[in-house]
């Protein structure tokens, strides 16, 4: 309303609240409380205290007057109470308590701020009015009394309603019997006054800021359904800060040509300041993807973007296109948690793809580098934000485990079932079957968004049995290395002679390291098991495009090179050498239920 008067702020804390709360019945000399005598009057301070600490934890309008009108009594014979509040130029009453229920006068009434009624003279001029009788309410303000609930009351006083020095409404407080207005029945009204209008903004502020997370939340279960060829399930819960969402979300996006776009993105924070922040990052990836920007030109935009606001927070996040006719995904990744890729027979890879910075962080380094991974048939890419993984006191090791025990069961013929058990296994769920939180960790609340994308069979369904893995090493990759032992760890978690896998992580870093070292070229991995538990096989090729075919060599005790195709024949069943219309191929294999190793 731009009217401004002085304020101050009423604060108590705990130990005050105890002492003022204990004011109305004191113990005698021994300890008791006399009894035969006649109680103490009402403490109003105490009473004060009492209700400012309720009031400032309601959350709606209705709960506020309701505490207020428990402070009636003999000394306050408070019957109704009305609250006014400024739309422009007009004051409306947005609640009342006390009214008659056949009489909805208040609860429509609308005045311009110009017109003769002690509201809106409160409104104009910052002062209370206090109406001592009908007959002085009828004569000041006979519009105003033509208005009132006329045959209910005897007094009335009209209260300015401040926040922070700034008036935002009126308090109207009716009294059921002649009350006249003392100096302690006057300072009494402006405190509960002054707690009322604090609890109210409070109130107002609480609703703004689930109006903006439910608007948020329902355009984000707006998902598309995706695109013939893939198949899109999501879901968002939120977790922290009590709004229905924070800074968490994901999208997807028709691109030209039939290809998709999906992003998922995290803002820092978990408050509706994230949200905001979110909602305008969002939109501007959506913009930037339609207008047919590449995944990693669509990150340097954003980043741009998300800097340009000055709000001096960061976001992470994964976009990526798929074309459905070839299950090609082209990602490109800023800080975020990698891609999870679950095979057709329920086994799940961390899928590591190259990433650059946070959005946001002006530190001039723009470089979000494209990562290129082809989805088969049947297999489905899980992209999450952290609070999946971390939620519950985990970890990312143990949180990790835990989605791929949840991702493992079924088939992948029903995304949604996927996903409801994903959520079912991670939200309010122990971290241990005792209930105990992971030692070490610490729970943290965090929203949760989810995304899952299934390439479908074309034509006929697809009968596929075995694992199949792809993975390409470039030159500059050289943690790629890494990478792929963690990948070939995960392919083969269920393999039933560990030692196997150790020797077939090191045959496959041998292979890799040879590219890397040996040639110019990039590495092409593939890798397939076969047959029933426990008597698998697993086959290994590694491609490159470089014509040097190795040679087994005799190296020396101190040599640093030369003794791969020698592990080759010591530790693999069976391994050789392909060549290639351009380049070769090394594979190897190794039998689940093969001879033990020299």
């Amino acid at each position: 309303m731009g009217v401004e008067r002085e304020d101050g702020s009423a604060g108590v804390d705990d130990a005050e609240l105890r002492q003022l709360q204990a004011l109305n019945r004191m113990p005698g000399p021994s300890g008791e409380v006399p009894t035969g005598t006649a109680p103490r009057p009402r403490n109003r301070d105490a009473e004060l205290l009492v209700t400012g600490h309720a009031l400032a934890q309601v959350t709606s309008l209705g709960e506020a007057l309701d505490l207020v009108a428990q402070l009636a009594g003999p000394h306050l014979p408070l019957g109704a109470q009305a609250v006014f509040r400024a739309d422009r130029e007009v004051l409306h009453c947005v609640g009342n308590v006390g009214l008659h229920d056949e009489d909805d006068t208040h609860r429509m009434l609308r005045l311009p701020l110009d017109s003769v009624h002690p509201a809106t003279q409160v409104a104009r001029t910052g002062r209370p009015v206090f109406l001592a009788s009908p007959e002085e309410f009828q004569e000041r303000f006979p519009v105003g009394w033509q208005l009132s609930d006329r045959d209910s009351h005897r007094t009335w006083a009209f209260l300015p309603l401040s926040t922070y020095g700034q008036l935002t409404g009126v308090w109207m407080a009716a009294f059921d019997a002649p009350t006249p207005l003392t100096d302690e029945r006057g300072t009494f009204l402006l405190t509960v006054a002054r707690l009322l209008g604090q609890s109210i903004e409070q109130t107002y502020d609480g609703q703004a800021d689930r109006a903006l997370s439910q608007s948020l939340r329902s355009s984000m279960s707006r998902i598309g359904p995706g695109v013939d060829g893939l198949t899109l399930a999501a879901r968002y819960v939120p977790t922290g800060g009590g709004l229905m969402v924070g800074g968490d979300w994901f999208d997807s996006i028709t691109l030209p040509s039939g290809r998709l776009g999906l992003v998922i993105g995290d803002v820092q924070g978990h408050d509706v300041h994230a949200a905001g922040l979110m909602s305008q990052l969002r939109t501007a990836i959506h913009a930037y993807a339609a207008e047919g920007h590449g995944p990693d030109a669509v990150l340097v935009r954003a980043s741009h973007f998300l800097n340009s606001l000055g709000e001096g927070r960061f976001a992470t996040c994964i976009y990526l296109e798929a074309d459905p006719a070839t299950g090609t995904l082209r990602i490109a990744r800023a800080g975020h948690p990698h891609p999870v890729l679950r095979l057709p027979d329920g086994t799940s890879l961390l899928k590591h793809v190259r990433g650059g910075l946070p959005l946001g962080l002006d530190l001039g380094e723009d470089n979000y580098p494209v990562s290129v991974v082809t989805l088969r048939a049947d297999e489905i890419l899980m992209l999450c934000t952290d609070g999946l993984i971390e939620s519950g006191g985990h970890d990312m090791y143990s949180g990790w485990l835990r989605v791929r025990d949840a991702l493992a069961p079924g088939t992948p013929d029903d995304l949604d079932a996927i996903a409801d058990r994903l959520m079912n296994a991670v939200v309010d769920a122990p971290a241990t079957a005792s209930g105990e939180r992971p030692a070490g960790s610490s729970f943290t609340e965090d929203d949760i968004a989810l995304l899952l994308l299934r390439r479908d069979p074309s034509g006929a369904r697809a009968v596929r049995s075995g694992r199949h893995l792809r993975f390409t090493l470039e030159q500059d990759e050289a943690q790629g290395l890494a990478d792929a032992r963690i990948e070939f760890q995960g392919l083969l978690h269920d393999w039933t002679r560990p030692e196997q896998v150790d020797t077939v992580l090191l045959l496959v870093s041998e292979l890799l390291g040879n590219v890397l070292v040996h040639t110019e070229q990039a590495a092409t991995l593939r890798a397939d098991i076969s047959g029933a538990r426990g008597a698998r096989r697993l086959r290994v090729e590694v491609t490159d495009r470089s014509d040097d075919v190795p040679h087994r060599r005799a190296p020396g005790e101190l040599s640093s090179s030369g003794r791969g195709l020698l592990l080759l024949d010591l530790l693999a069943q069976r391994w050789n050498i392909r060549p290639e219309p351009e380049g070769k191929t090394v594979w190897f294999e190794v039998d689940e239920d093969g001879p033990d190793e020299p």
